[in-house]
């Protein structure tokens, strides 16, 4: 059995004070990394950003009808042009002529047509790129959001690794002044139950919130004051106070 002078033991309610911190900050560390409001403003810049890559999609198919268009009424505007130049010019015989100038009509009609629906093209992609120019604004929007609150998380992370290392720190000194032996129980007890020394009052332990049983507390008052006793219950070790058994 480990023992210990009681002004020893009672130390360690010091230690487990910081222990319990960092256990604290780790659960602190654990929330803010897992933030769910980051999770769902990312949730919705994956969602704006696909839309915003169908409206992309929307804006170069239209571009590229407009494209289309337009080359077919200059091809017709061309064949026009040319076919009006040799009417004017009169050259060629009477059914000639007059074959090309129901030709000309075609074309004519054909140009209106055309051009029709160059028109409805270049409506289509207007409203393409305006539709194209919202979701550009709620991506840019959700990313603005997004970062602010990824630098809230960042800088609520770093300020808990800086407490973090200033409680290290101060965990090394207090562990350093214990005897190896109970060092080495205290940390075993932690590592398996999570708390590793916590005070009896009044036949009360704090370790586990519950009140011994009479025979535990008979148990506890044959030890000597340098004995180490745990709770039956957390297993952590018990730290007696003055008055733990009244």
């Amino acid at each position: 059995m480990v023992k210990a002078p009681a002004s020893e033991q009672l130390k360690l309610l010091d230690l487990q004070a910081i222990d319990s911190q960092l256990t604290s900050l780790k659960r602190r560390t654990r929330d803010v990394t897992e933030n769910p409001e980051i999770g769902a403003v990312a949730a919705k810049l994956a969602s704006a950003n696909s839309k915003l890559v169908t409206a992309d999609t929307e804006v170069s198919d239209a571009e590229r009808a407009l494209k289309r268009a337009e080359d077919d009424v200059a091809t017709v505007v061309t064949r026009l042009e040319r076919n009006q130049s040799r009417l004017e010019s009169g050259a060629g015989s009477p059914k000639d002529l007059t074959a090309m100038q129901h030709e000309v009509e075609s074309l004519k009609k054909r140009r209106t047509d055309l051009e029709d629906a160059e028109l409805e093209v270049m409506e289509r992609l207007e409203s393409a790129r305006t539709q194209q120019g919202r979701e550009r604004d709620v991506v840019e929007s959700i990313k603005t959001e997004l970062t602010a609150l990824e630098e809230k998380r960042d800088a609520e992370l770093a300020e808990i690794d800086t407490a973090r290392n200033e409680l290290l720190r101060e965990r090394d000194e207090c562990a350093a002044s214990f005897d190896a032996g109970l060092l080495a129980l205290y940390e075993k007890i932690l590592a398996h139950r999570g708390i590793g020394a916590a005070k009896l009052y009044h036949g009360r332990s704090e370790g586990s919130g519950m009140q011994l049983s009479p025979g535990d507390l008979a148990d506890i008052r044959k030890a000597a004051p340098d004995d180490v006793v745990t709770c039956p219950d957390s297993g952590c070790i018990l730290v007696r106070s003055e008055d733990w058994g009244n």
